[in-house]
């Protein structure tokens, strides 16, 4: 049997052909932009289009943290408590990307989702979004992601051993966990006033929600595995999930293991180290395989073309961007103004290696 191909109706063709000619003629009007840029200065969070996210509140936490409440566009889809999403916020004419754990109850009844940052010594993000973002201000936004989950069913017994901001994932769980019935949090932070959401979480304790255990490491040092032991004297009747700095991390990981215990514990890493910028050095092309040195003149893409890499160009001045690609890890220089531009694991910041050169080792999605 042959199939027959509906054809459009003789009425229908000339609307097609009229929206088409008028969409054209809008491109030319409105030439360089596209009218699907005057649609994004109207409304942009509307749906189809790149997905941000509008700064609704700033609510200051401690000293140095503050939690960002957010109307995401219309295309955001719901997360699960304990994950994070990358923001992106344009610092000095540059966009930087940062992961950020949501903290919103999923139960409010206006849309907004919430990130609370902690300001970190240098930070340009972090620094930007606690202590320069106003109210009004405009983020670009990716999907939630992220494994530092509950199951289903929630488990019976539970721990989070948390420090600094690695609090800010849990808060997300126990805002939207109401069901968690025996749950033990241990927190680590240098004083009473520096922890997040200290009242709030002093006030769960009060009401019986959670048993809280705050380590004050300005006067009790630092918390080791054995003392967490001593502190929680059924930690291995308990399901675990941790969240801080990487050696603290690391310190449990090997505890639990030695304990047979390794499926029990689950871990999330937040920044881990602050990229140290130089002259020069090793780039590496996570895609290709390839490596290669480079001195703190070259441009990334001439360095890159030298060894053999095939690598998207344009006007070759920074001007065309066609160029750009993801920055990974590590530190390039601009070579216009000298600036420097550094990345953690998944920042995706963009940079143009045409004119940026290696400030250090670093690592290009290519």
């Amino acid at each position: 049997m042959t199939a027959t191909v509906p054809r459009p109706s003789p009425a229908r063709q000339p609307l097609t052909a009229l929206r088409d000619r008028a969409l054209r003629l809008a491109e030319l009007v409105t030439t360089p932009l596209l009218p699907a840029d005057y649609l994004d200065m109207v409304n942009p969070l509307r749906a189809g289009t790149d997905l941000r996210g509008r700064v609704e509140a700033v609510h200051p936490e401690t000293r140095d943290a503050a939690t960002l409440v957010i109307r995401p566009g219309a295309d955001w889809r719901p997360h699960v408590p304990g994950q994070w999403i990358r923001v992106g916020v344009d610092v000095d004419g540059v966009r930087q990307w940062r992961a950020y754990s949501l903290t919103s109850d999923r139960t409010r009844t206006d849309g907004c989702i919430s990130i609370t940052v902690k300001a970190m010594p240098g930070g340009k993000v972090s620094n930007q979004l606690v202590h320069r973002t106003a109210p009004g201000t405009l983020v670009h936004l990716d999907q939630a992601a992220g494994e530092f989950v509950l199951p289903t069913p929630a488990p019976a017994k539970a721990l989070f051993v948390t420090a600094g901001s690695g609090i800010t994932p849990v808060m997300g769980i126990l805002r939207n966990h109401p069901e968690l019935s025996d749950v033990v949090l241990v927190h680590s932070a240098p004083t009473a006033d520096d922890v997040v959401f200290g009242a709030e979480l002093r006030d769960l304790a009060a009401a019986g929600r959670i048993r809280l255990v705050e380590q004050h490491t300005d006067t009790a040092g630092q918390l080791d595995p054995a003392a967490l032991a001593a502190l929680v004297p059924d930690l291995t009747e308990r399901a675990a999930w941790a969240c801080g700095p990487v050696g603290m991390l690391e310190a449990l990981e090997e505890y639990w293991t030695s304990a047979g215990l390794a499926d029990r514990l689950v871990t999330e890493r937040f920044r881990p180290t602050v990229v140290v910028a130089g002259e020069g050095g090793t780039v590496s092309f996570s895609r290709t395989g390839t490596t290669l040195e480079a001195d703190g003149a070259t441009p990334i893409l001439d360095a890159a073309e030298e060894a053999g890499v095939l690598m998207p160009s344009g006007c070759r001045m920074g001007i065309c961007f066609g160029c750009v690609l993801p920055l990974r890890e590590g530190a390039v220089r601009d070579l216009r103004n000298g600036e420097v531009t550094t990345a953690a694991p998944g920042d995706g910041v963009l940079i143009q290696t045409c004119v940026s050169a290696a400030a250090g080792a670093c690592d290009i999605d290519h």
